[in-house]
């Protein structure tokens, strides 16, 4: 069983393991609290989110193929 007060240093570890996995009803609840009272975890968290939306767009990134390539002509 997960205490409720985490550790800022602890929040963190679940906001990154929440990428790659699910976690359970005590972590979230947990993370949930920690969110409610501080004040420097939303903002990593914030910027979790930024990178987590930036790279998927990246991933799915394709030029428009009709275009011709930008370069000056020689």
């Amino acid at each position: 069983m997960m205490p409720l007060q985490l550790t800022c240093k602890e929040t963190t570890a679940l906001v990154v393991a929440r990428e790659d996995r699910s976690l359970t009803w005590g972590q979230r609840m947990a993370l949930r609290l920690h969110m409610a009272v501080c004040a420097t975890c939303p903002v990593f968290e914030r910027q979790m989110m930024t990178m987590h939306h930036a790279l998927h767009q990246w991933r799915h990134y394709q030029e428009d193929e009709t275009k011709p390539p930008s370069g000056g002509t020689v």
